[in-house]
């Protein structure tokens, strides 16, 4: 007798297999989805290429001011360690190393926005608009940072990570800010003119000295040069295809706009993100359960900063409460059906 020949396996389609060929990449290091891995990949690449061009920059030049110092130096360490922080593998299987890198972490997080603040009256020539845009930012940032530090010393981890999360992605929004800068800038020159009051001093300053061609340039700089007042200050208008001045003038005069435009952009895609990701949170949540009844913490469940705790928000109750409950339900169900069929 003939045995059955099995029936062939259907051809798997291309998206399943380029999605085997991808778990392959991403499963290693922890991630069990692969939209999560392109997110990380996506905002880390970023966050890294960012880091390291400037870390080749500041091996380059020399700061004198304390606050730029003190940013570059602590800012830099701390973006390359936070890309090790949000790699699964790390967290799941090195918890010393997580717990240990993200002191680090936040520490250099403190000192280097302690820097930026300290700088922001000169940095883009001491706009107040500008001004106002980096301390927001340091204030959003250092807000989140401390968030994420109460809930995780409560082990409320869904909100440590919910508030890590979204400080990063607001530090982050400082890569869009030159991303939409280079879209805008082309764009404000073609536009009339804009144009921003420099003084002579720094124009003579950015041209290394060179009188001939600040002159050339901004025969309006001549007082300054015989004496007659040293604040003496002349326009300089945006052109990205003009002269250094006119090119970095594009850049400052956008400066303030395209950082509250990037800042509004992450803030909303990090909500967006948390909003899909509602499973995540929940398993989170209930090993934050699990970890402080371990620890003999009051409230186990809602120790940190929940919205059961401190709203209106219905009282959180944990997955082996929710199965009890659903049990019961179910039986009460089952002995209801079985009386109205006996009846």
């Amino acid at each position: 007798m003939d045995t059955p020949k099995p029936e062939p396996h259907p051809p798997r389609s291309l998206a399943a297999r380029l999605d085997t060929y991808a778990a392959k990449i991403y499963r290693p290091i922890g991630f069990t989805k692969g939209y999560n891995f392109i997110l990380w990949f996506m905002t880390n690449s970023a966050l890294l290429g960012f880091v390291l061009s400037r870390l080749a920059r500041f091996g380059l030049r020399s700061y004198t001011r304390v606050g730029l110092l003190m940013h570059i130096a602590t800012i830099l360490p701390a973006g390359l360690l936070v890309c090790v922080q949000f790699v699964p593998v790390v967290r799941h299987r090195w918890l010393l190393v997580h717990r240990v890198n993200g002191y680090v972490v936040i520490l250099l997080s403190l000192v280097s926005t302690a820097g930026a603040l300290m700088i922001a009256r000169d940095s883009m020539d001491g706009h107040p608009a500008s001004q106002m845009y980096i301390g927001v930012l340091g204030a959003v940032f250092l807000i989140a940072l401390a968030l994420a530090w109460w809930n995780v010393k409560r082990l409320q981890i869904e909100l440590h990570r919910k508030w890590m999360l979204r400080a990063w992605v607001y530090a982050a929004s400082i890569i869009s800010l030159r991303l939409i800068g280079l879209l805008g800038a082309p764009i404000l020159s073609r536009t009339d003119p804009y144009c921003m009051a420099r003084t002579c001093k720094v124009i003579h300053d950015t041209l290394r000295n060179n009188q001939g061609l600040v002159l050339q340039w901004y025969p309006g700089c001549q007082p300054w040069y015989d004496g007659a007042d040293d604040e003496l200050q002349v326009l300089v208008c945006a052109n990205t295809k003009g002269n250094p001045l006119e090119s970095a003038a594009a850049t400052q005069l956008l400066f303030a706009a395209c950082g509250w435009l990037a800042l509004t952009l992450h803030a909303i895609a990090v909500e967006i993100y948390l909003h899909l990701t509602p499973a995540e949170h929940e398993r989170l949540r209930n090993v934050s359960y699990q970890r402080q009844v371990e620890a003999g913490m009051k409230n186990p469940g809602r120790a940190g900063l929940t919205a059961d705790r401190l709203g209106d928000s219905a009282l959180w109750t944990p997955q082996e409460a929710t199965t009890v409950v659903q049990a019961v339900v179910q039986a009460v169900a089952a002995d209801k059906e079985l009386t109205a069929a006996h009846v």
